[in-house]
């Protein structure tokens, strides 16, 4: 499972069981995270969860890091079982929206951010199976 964190939004997106694929999931408020979370795992297996890192150009971390890294901190003290790793996330909120750009959806639905959000997420889980079926 991976997220796309924001203040305002989490963008949360999920594997099939071979670990081929990232489908988005939702978006939801970062408040609601836990809550979410606990129903979801009542269902669902989860192995890791995967947090997109916030890191300008030069890769320092961005400003957002400090919330991120706040982020992470709460889901290994509520979900200590599932480890977390973190992927560099630059670019992937233009890489989604180019995504959705594409799509062929309405010019009116491309532009909901909770969709960029949960496509982000789509994006950071990809590419940490790719990287990881690559051996990195």
């Amino acid at each position: 499972m991976s997220f796309d964190f924001g203040t305002k939004r989490l963008g949360i997106a999920v594997t099939d069981p071979l670990q081929m694929f990232a489908t988005g999931l939702t978006t939801i408020h970062p408040k609601d995270c836990i809550e979410f979370l606990t129903k979801y795992l009542m269902t669902e297996q989860v192995a890791l969860f995967i947090v997109g890192e916030p890191k300008q150009m030069n890769g320092l971390a961005s400003q957002s890091a400090p919330q991120v890294k706040g982020f992470v901190t709460m889901l290994k003290k509520h979900f200590p079982a599932i480890p977390v790793e973190m992927i560099d996330e630059r670019f992937t909120s233009k890489m989604a929206s180019a995504t959705i750009a594409q799509s062929g959806l309405k010019k009116s639905d491309r532009h909901k951010k909770d969709l960029v959000d949960t496509v982000s997420a789509v994006i950071i889980l990809q590419s940490y199976l790719e990287k990881r079926s690559l051996g990195f």
